[in-house]
């Protein structure tokens, strides 16, 4: 089964960056896309691809991540954002290897091309 996880703004804005970090990794781990309200920092998404590198093993392949931000905000807003949340609008993406198989974004969109999660075979 696919399963997406939604985590809006106020869910990870109060949290330091490693806690970012690790909390969106241990959800993808467990084989969910992540539908983030907003955007990482450049260095959030720095580390996050980097612990992702040392986790790596038979079972977890790695990650894919997409972000998207709206093409035509007017300037108050965006000011006004970045002010109060010290980020950029937008959405992101990110999602197991595995289960992720390409990711392609546009200005105004994402598309995601996705393999479901396999079966666990039971031998006798």
């Amino acid at each position: 089964m696919l399963t997406l996880q939604f985590i809006p703004h106020s869910e990870i804005h109060p949290l330091s960056s490693e806690q970012r970090v690790k909390k969106l990794l241990r959800i993808v781990k467990n084989e969910n896309i992540v539908l983030l309200e907003g955007r990482l920092k450049s260095k959030e998404e720095a580390e996050l691809i980097r612990r992702t590198m040392e986790s790596i093993d038979k079972k977890f392949k790695g990650i894919e991540i997409g972000t998207i931000t709206p093409k035509k905000v007017n300037k108050f807003k965006k000011g006004l954002m970045k002010i109060l949340f010290r980020e950029e609008s937008g959405f992101t993406i990110i999602g197991p290897a595995t289960i992720i198989k390409e990711i392609k974004q546009d200005p105004g969109k994402i598309q995601l091309f996705a393999m479901g999660a396999k079966k666990k075979i039971r031998r006798k």
